[in-house]
């Protein structure tokens, strides 16, 4: 989990100047008290160790009489008296447990003792989270290129932090408000979005915000969206920009940053750099795994993908982060037969660029597994009847049903009463979508006893810029049409609608349908949580996140995207043990609530970041000579290798520009 450092030198940063480390670790910086307008926890009457311990012994002598829930105001005069401020707790309860915690680590240190107690402090006012690239909003985004999955995790994410960030400070006894920023791409061509917008309040929040900051060269903003493969000569410029935004909405500096995905956690390492503050990183994939052998080959791959600079940025930032979150332990890992995504990053060659012998250390204990759940107001069981959104039935329905065609969906289901495979993702090679309407095209058995249902992209290729989408567009057509799968399959392009797609999965549950996560590797798998949270008994693919989630037999199943007839087996024999003993469907669908309710909620989530967040604000505080050395290299790295490679990354051109050139 996280390694503490020795008990002498966690006393000496505690006890050494006690006032000054305290102060610093937990975040008391200037921005912070200039926020609480107030000096916290301690005042300047607590001067040395010794007034210290002594101070605690009377405090905890006098809050052991009193009630347990005595407000902090009743005994806030008396404690000021003493040598301590607000901030340890809002009664009498609190204050005590925190007091005797720090009194524990004077005595006996031991770190789960320091963690608790790091954890309970209120290091954390400010978090500014990045994703850089695709289209980051709250509305009509999914399904658009390069949005997905992280756009809907981050959401749900700061929605669950702004909660913990709010209880955990109002517990402390603190009326200070956090602020929470997600830093994205502004992009002025928004295709009907609100990406064009510099600043949106977040739904369901009172104080996180999108904060939008448009990509620039010498000639001006970019207007056009461009691949998440191509941003990387935009980054550095963009983290200028980002920094005055972010100071001008905080009025300072946060106390945390959050990077997602490659682009995300570069800037993310530039941003903590320049600030000084402590760097959470999130990849939620790393491309070098969901493309073999890409080190090896990285020239074959170079002019589409440009992964030279994606594995150097990869680098950079997973060494300079403080600490590191994955959803599974298999990110980190891997499995006995597989690798893990961090792993991979240990040693590797780019033949004629550079070799890695040490890129990553994966027992480094800056690694962490912090999974995250489903948006249970909008995820939640078919068994549920009075939250059921049965208004929009109707609409599903047509949806699902409506034989006229139109630019929604292709294909009719000429039988609805056999359940529904299915399975809603982008519309991408390693989702291997277009495999599982190849897995379920030729078995004859499958078509036999269930429908398919795809939510995934468009079908239209005039309609994508993507170049992988367009191909696997073009495929999927070509499926339907060799196997003449029309009247027992629908295709439905993208739904942006998540209150419908809840339902969506729900209605599906009702006709005892399954879901399908096919893809080549799943660094999470979001679709999973939501599918098993609404009911659905889920088939996932058991190379990433999913096998971790999924207890195979027990909460769902694993199937292996490069055996497509065991798949097509696999489900076969699950519908037909269905159909004979309808209790097993059941069996299985209450496995997989139990596994989420156990593992996957964004409540435990939050709770376990704001822990980490304190722990390693302090870490990067006492440790921050070790890593001196570090620092030094990766800035070498940065400036020798990392600009020399993006100088090679055309500029994008937006077509309005293009366009006049031209004529």
């Amino acid at each position: 989990m996280l390694r503490l450092l020795s008990c002498s030198a966690t006393l000496a940063c505690i006890l050494g100047d006690f006032n000054k480390p305290l102060r610093s670790c937990v975040g008391y910086r200037a921005t912070c008290l200039a926020i609480s307008n107030r000096a916290l926890m301690l005042n300047d009457r607590i001067q040395s160790m010794s007034r210290l311990e002594s101070s605690l012994a009377k405090a905890e002598d006098y809050l052991s009489k009193l009630p347990p829930d005595t407000s902090y105001s009743e005994f806030e005069y008396a404690l000021q008296g003493m040598g301590f401020e607000r901030g340890w707790g809002n009664n009498a309860e609190r204050v005590l447990s925190m007091m005797r915690l720090l009194s524990d680590i004077l005595q006996a240190p031991d770190p789960s003792t320091l963690e608790k107690f790091l954890g309970k402090i209120p290091m954390v006012f400010n978090v500014v989270i990045l994703s850089v690239h695709g289209y980051f909003g709250q509305a009509n985004v999914l399904g658009l290129p390069d949005t997905g999955g992280q756009v809907v995790y981050i959401l749900d994410q700061v929605r669950s932090l702004e909660n913990e960030m709010l209880l955990k400070l109002r517990q402390q006894g603190l009326d200070i408000n956090p602020k929470i920023l997600i830093v994205t791409r502004l992009i002025p061509d928004a295709k009907g979005t609100s990406c064009n917008q510099r600043l949106e309040r977040v739904g369901g929040t009172e104080y996180a915000h999108i904060l939008r900051v448009p990509f620039r060269n010498e000639k001006g903003i970019l207007h056009k969206w461009i691949s998440r493969f191509d941003i990387w000569p935009y980054l550095e410029a963009f983290t200028e920009d980002a920094a005055s935004e972010i100071a001008a909405e905080l009025q300072g500096v946060p106390d945390l940053i959050i990077g997602n995905y490659s682009d995300g956690n570069l800037v993310a390492s530039l941003l903590s750099y320049k600030m000084g503050v402590t760097q959470c990183n999130i990849a939620h994939a790393l491309e070098k795994t969901k493309y073999p052998d890409s080190d090896l080959y990285w020239k074959k791959y170079e002019e589409k993908y440009h992964f030279s600079c994606q594995f150097t940025a990869d680098l950079l930032a997973m060494n300079n982060a403080d600490f590191i979150i994955t959803s599974t332990y298999q990110e980190i890992a891997g499995t006995k037969n597989t690798v893990g995504q961090y792993e991979n990053h240990s040693a590797f060659t780019l033949p004629g660029l550079y070799r890695v012998v040490h890129g990553i250390d994966v027992f480094d204990p800056k690694f962490n597994i912090v999974s995250p759940g489903a948006d249970m107001t909008i995820y939640f069981s078919y068994t549920e009847k009075e939250k059921r959104l049965t208004s929009l039935h109707s609409t599903l329905e047509k949806l699902l049903y409506d034989p006229e065609q139109n630019d929604d969906h292709v294909g009719n289901i000429s039988d609805p009463s056999k359940p529904m495979i299915f399975s809603m993702a982008r519309l991408d090679h390693v989702k291997n979508i277009t495999g599982l309407v190849e897995c379920y095209a030729k078995n004859t058995k499958l078509r036999e006893l269930a429908n398919l249902v795809l939510v995934a992209g468009y079908n239209d290729v005039n309609k994508s810029s993507d170049r992988e989408e367009i191909a696997e567009i073009e495929k999927m057509h070509k499926l339907i049409k060799q196997y003449k799968l029309d009247g027992q399959m629908r295709w439905i392009s993208a739904q942006t609608n998540r209150a419908r797609n809840g339902e969506l999965y729900r209605y599906i549950a009702d006709g005892r349908g399954i879901f399908v996560q096919p893809a080549f590797y799943e660094a999470f798998g979001l679709t999973v949580v939501e599918a098993m949270t609404c009911g659905l008994p889920t088939f996932a693919t058991c190379h990433g996140g999913p096998a971790e989630i999924i207890e195979d037999g027990v909460s769902g199943f694993h199937i292996d995207p490069y055996h497509p007839d065991k798949i097509s087996a696999i489900i076969a024999d699950f519908l037909v043990k269905c159909k004979e003993e309808p209790s097993y469907w059941v069996k299985i669908s209450e496995g997989g609530l139990q596994r989420i309710c156990e593992r996957y909620t964004w409540k435990i989530y939050s709770e376990r970041l704001m822990t980490l967040a304190g722990v390693y604000s302090f870490w990067k505080y006492v440790s921050k000579l070790e890593r001196r050395e570090t620092r030094r290299y990766l800035e070498m790295f940065y400036i020798l290798k990392f600009r020399e490679l993006v100088k090679s990354v055309p500029l994008a051109v937006d077509e309005e520009a293009h366009n006049v050139n031209s004529i």
